[in-house]
């Protein structure tokens, strides 16, 4: 469960950090402030993947909101505070343009290292019961999705 949720992670943050990193390098944003552009949209990012998933799943808005914070703000956090750090930490990887494959890259391994990183985070979060385990307790008893088959399944076909 703990990869399956930091891959979840990684779209929303993947998303979010190569959006801000496009147009703060292509807009010419000083380095901080592209860092800061991208951060912010990989949590908002993250945590509407995470929101879409629990409307689907029947939740309120106001419901599927505190789910994604609850489930998502500590992996979003190290997954963009490793990511961002690679990417600082190369020299030249801000500064390459979008036409530089340092860019590109760099880009691409920060993600993979934070995925490596988040994975051992996720997995001690829901071992206590947190981060993606709230958004799993969603599909517990109560899911009515195609694999429950509790009391109230109202699904047609026979039983073996």
């Amino acid at each position: 469960m703990a990869v399956t949720a930091t891959r979840h992670c990684l779209t929303g943050c993947a998303i979010g950090e190569v959006l801000g990193m496009v147009i703060g390098t292509a807009a010419g944003l000083a380095n901080g402030v592209t860092v800061v552009l991208s951060i912010v949209l990989a949590f908002v990012f993250g945590y509407a993947l995470t929101v879409r998933a629990t409307l689907r799943a029947g939740l309120t808005l106001t419901a599927a909101v505190r789910v994604a914070l609850a489930a998502d703000t500590v992996s979003i956090a190290v997954m963009e505070l490793v990511d961002n750090a690679f990417i600082l930490a190369v020299p030249g990887a801000m500064t390459a343009g979008l036409t530089g494959w340092l860019f590109w890259l760099t880009l691409a391994a920060s993600l993979a290292v934070a995925f490596v990183v988040t994975v051992p985070v996720n997995r001690a979060l829901i071992a206590r019961g947190l981060g993606h385990a709230v958004v799993h307790g969603i599909h517990g008893p109560h899911h009515h999705g195609p694999d429950h088959h509790g009391p109230d399944h109202h699904g047609g076909g026979t039983s073996a």
